[in-house]
C-alpha cells in the first residue's frame, strides 16, 4: 500500500472486509489489491478462515466504546504481529515504510496492517472515529473519515431510512 498504508486505507479496507465478507480467499486477494494493497502473499490452505479470524478480531475494537479499553485490545493485537518501522522496496515500487516483519502471510499481515493502521485513524482523528452503523438494523462498520467527525451511518441509504424513521416518529406523536 502506499500513501500511508496504515492509516484511512487500511481502517476502510478491514471495514470492507467486514460488512462484505468475501467467499474465499480470491475474493479477500481482490479486495485487497482493489483497495490499494500493492503485494501478492502464496496462498496457504487455511488463509480464508486465519483472515476471518483477523477481522473477528478487529471487530472486538470497534465494538469496544470505552477508550481505554479500546486502546488495551489495540495494543494486545499489535504486539502479536506489528514490529519496528522499516523502509522497505518489496515490489520495486518505490520505498515506502512497513510496521510489521517481513513475513509473508496474508492474515498475518493484514492483521499488523489493520492495527497499525486503526492505532493511526484513531489517535490522529479521535477515539470515536470507529464503529457501528445506527440505523437499525444495519450492523455495518462505519469509518469516520469526514472532516466534522460526525458520520454515523455506512451509507446514504442507513441515513434516509433513520431519517424518515425519526420523520414518522415525530409525526405520530
Amino acid at each position: 500500500m502506499h500513501l500511508n498504508p496504515y492509516g484511512e486505507y487500511a481502517v476502510l479496507l478491514a471495514a470492507s472486509l467486514a460488512n462484505e465478507w468475501p467467499t474465499d480467499r480470491a475474493g479477500i486477494e481482490r479486495r485487497t489489491l482493489s483497495m490499494g494493497m500493492t503485494m501478492v502473499f502464496p496462498p496457504a490452505s487455511d488463509d480464508h478462515e486465519r483472515v476471518r479470524e483477523v477481522i473477528d478480531d478487529w471487530l472486538a475494537i470497534v465494538d469496544e466504546k470505552d477508550s481505554a479499553e479500546r486502546a488495551r485490545i489495540l495494543n494486545e493485537q499489535m504486539a502479536e504481529a506489528a514490529a519496528y518501522p522499516r523502509l522497505t522496496d518489496h515490489d520495486g515500487e518505490g520505498w515506502h515504510l512497513h510496521y510489521r516483519d517481513d513475513v509473508r502471510s496474508l492474515p498475518f499481515v493484514l492483521r499488523a496492517i489493520f492495527t497499525v493502521g486503526t492505532s493511526l485513524h484513531l489517535v490522529t482523528r479521535g477515539m470515536d472515529r470507529l464503529g457501528r452503523c445506527e440505523a437499525s438494523p444495519c450492523t455495518n462498520v462505519v469509518v469516520d473519515v469526514t472532516r466534522n467527525g460526525r458520520q454515523r451511518f455506512c451509507s446514504v441509504r442507513c441515513a434516509n431510512r433513520a431519517a424518515v424513521r425519526r420523520h414518522r416518529a415525530r409525526t405520530s406523536a
